[in-house]
């Protein structure tokens, strides 16, 4: 049974070992050998904690630290308070032993989710600036830019909540679409249709291919087939190769109303940009964006390292 509390180690000046109680599992052999630090603790974590009770015992300052001991269940980790004390009469060293393996776990846990945070967090700002960047260089005015960036955050903070509520690990492909369509296409009666491999995104391609389906919805919507009213796009996931690996492959297909027209001055603004090289190098993937007058069709192929196929999806 493991042991609770603090266990304690009373040794001579000379670290003979006098008395003892409630010492870990484990660490019984501290009060049974003489000067057994070392057997128990190994050679250099004995040899530190030997000379800081040495130092103990000649300058009568108190002293702690900590030892880390390799078990069948993990790292333990032992606090060790030392002190000189006075007992009727006679002078020893007293070592307190307390178990904070678990506090320290926590700790190291709390330590790693703060890391990974903040490398999430240095992603996010950099996909912030990058979006900022390219839309100033696209905007007419300060209301255009407004328009623009406060609809491509607002696309990047649907797909960051979907990765926030899987507690970071990801969004599924038809949530992500879901969720992106929600404010430029309320009609739940004729849903856009979406077939296909219902995959579970990275993290990395949650956000990076959300930003794409809101280019190409808020182009839908300006003067496609969202703008008509008209259910004429789809949009399937099916499996591929790319690089000689498995992939899958994400295709839009939109068929424009007869009164819709494309500007030729898209052809190279932010969102063809986002299309064709910022979302397809973000990945490691691969993309084709083709326009009619007729047609708009965007291929992005998603190599396996960014999603993973889960049978049952719960509910």
């Amino acid at each position: 049974m493991k042991k609770s509390g603090s266990g304690y180690l009373y040794q001579s000046d000379d670290l003979d070992a006098v008395l003892s109680g409630n010492l870990p599992e484990g660490l019984q052999s501290l009060a049974t050998a003489k000067q057994a630090d070392e057997e128990t603790f190994g050679a250099e974590d004995g040899a530190r904690l030997t000379a800081l009770k040495r130092d103990v015992a000649r300058n009568n300052n108190p002293a702690s630290t900590e030892i880390d001991v390799a078990s069948a269940t993990g790292i333990l980790t032992y606090r060790i308070d030392i002190e000189r004390v006075d007992t009727q009469g006679m002078t020893g060293i007293l070592s307190v032993i307390t178990d904070i393996s678990e506090t320290r776990h926590r700790e190291r846990i709390l330590k790693t989710l703060l890391r990974e945070l903040s490398h999430r967090s240095k992603n996010l700002l950099a996909i912030i600036q990058g979006i900022a960047t390219q839309t100033a260089r696209q905007a007419l005015s300060l209301d255009y830019f407004l328009i623009k960036f406060r609809g491509r955050i607002q696309s990047l903070a649907y797909s960051q909540d979907l990765v926030t509520d899987s507690s970071w690990r990801g969004a599924y492909l038809f949530a992500l679409i879901e969720r992106q369509f929600s404010a430029y296409w309320p009609n739940s009666e004729t849903p856009i249709s979406v077939n296909g491999i219902n995959a579970h995104l990275s993290p990395n391609a949650t956000l990076h291919i959300g930003l794409a389906l809101h280019e190409l919805i808020v182009n839908s919507a300006s003067h496609g087939a969202i703008s008509a009213g008209v259910n004429s796009l789809t949009i399937d996931c099916f499996g591929t190769i790319l690089d000689d690996n498995d992939a899958i492959e994400l295709a839009w297909i939109e068929h424009l109303p007869p009164a819709a027209t494309l500007r030729e001055a898209d052809e190279h603004t932010f969102a063809r940009t986002v299309l064709e090289r910022v979302v397809p190098v973000a990945i490691g993937g691969r993309a084709m964006y083709l326009t009619t007058p007729d047609r708009i069709e965007y291929h992005l192929t998603i190599p396996s390292r960014e999603y993973e196929i889960i049978d049952h999806v719960e509910e």
